[in-house]
């Protein structure tokens, strides 16, 4: 465990260095600006203190950015509007509803391009061509349509989520149902085996690592999507909503506070996901 965490701590602390003196170095117009209208002369230690301690700085400190996140966690209620324990709620709601839909969605495609070579000529080239369109562009025609027809609410930002990570689920478990060998399959041929033998007891226990590895990255682009789904609405709730109001009032800290909240959002997530993967193929023998 102690080999594992030095590393890792020792990244952390560099990061953290490096974003103080990007704060001083950022803060500092604004703190010289401040000083000579005062007729004040600045000394480096006042600099450092007054880069590190501005209401709404170009670059809040990482001191900063963790007493709001501990202001709007702890501090408050988990129904309160202002608690970003609340909006991170709204936020993964539609992240998990659409990971789901994508994720079901992508298995299945990828069966069928795996087992059908019209799909395979024809699906997969537009799985592909979807992923070229820009989700900002998409992301408030999805909202608009839906909204046209009545449908508001979680699931438009679900059908983004699922638009994300959909793709990497496809390509996964397409490498993973094709990675049986040629002998392996041959082996079943000789037991006369059918297709869907073939299928629940060579190909699927083979796509496993390939299908955990796509959804680590699926439930990523899950979250990012969700996020991305708020922007465009003009919403209230939700990380995406925190994000859009630190960006209409200038509240830096904010917008910097609800970005590391989801970079933790995303991290458990993939942990969870990491976790089931380790639990899965310790049954199944392949660990």
């Amino acid at each position: 465990m102690r080999k594992a965490l030095i590393p890792v701590l020792t990244v952390v602390a560099a990061l953290v260095v490096i974003w103080y003196v990007a704060a001083v170095a950022l803060n500092s117009a604004w703190a010289y600006n401040k000083a000579g209208r005062a007729n004040i002369e600045l000394t480096f230690s006042d600099l450092v203190k007054d880069t590190l301690s501005q209401e709404k700085p170009r670059l809040p400190a990482p001191h900063q950015v963790g007493i709001e996140i501990w202001k709007t966690t702890v501090e408050k209620k988990i129904t309160s509007k202002r608690s970003l324990v609340y909006h991170g709620w709204i936020t993964l709601s539609s992240t998990l509803l659409g990971f789901a839909i994508g994720t079901s969605m992508g298995i299945l495609l990828a069966v069928g391009i795996v087992h059908n070579r019209a799909m395979d000529m024809s699906v997969m080239p537009w799985a592909i061509a979807s992923q070229t369109i820009p989700i900002l562009a998409i992301a408030p025609m999805i909202i608009v349509v839906l909204n046209s027809i009545g449908i508001q609410g979680l699931l438009p930002k679900a059908i983004i989520s699922a638009y994300l990570s959909f793709f990497p689920v496809v390509v996964g478990m397409v490498k993973g149902l094709r990675s049986p060998d040629r002998m392996e399959l041959d082996l079943l041929k000789t037991y006369n085996a059918t297709r869907s033998e073939t299928f629940w007891k060579l190909r699927l226990p083979s796509s496993m690592p390939y299908l955990f590895a796509s959804l680590k990255i699926g439930i990523a682009a899950s979250l990012v999507g969700a996020i991305v789904g708020e922007l465009p609405t003009g919403a209230v709730q939700g990380l995406g909503a925190r994000l859009l109001a630190g960006s209409y009032y200038g509240q830096t800290i904010q917008i910097w506070s609800a970005l590391l909240s989801a970079a933790v959002l995303a991290a458990l997530l993939v942990a969870i996901i990491n976790l089931l993967q380790q639990v899965t193929l310790k049954r199944m023998g392949m660990a």
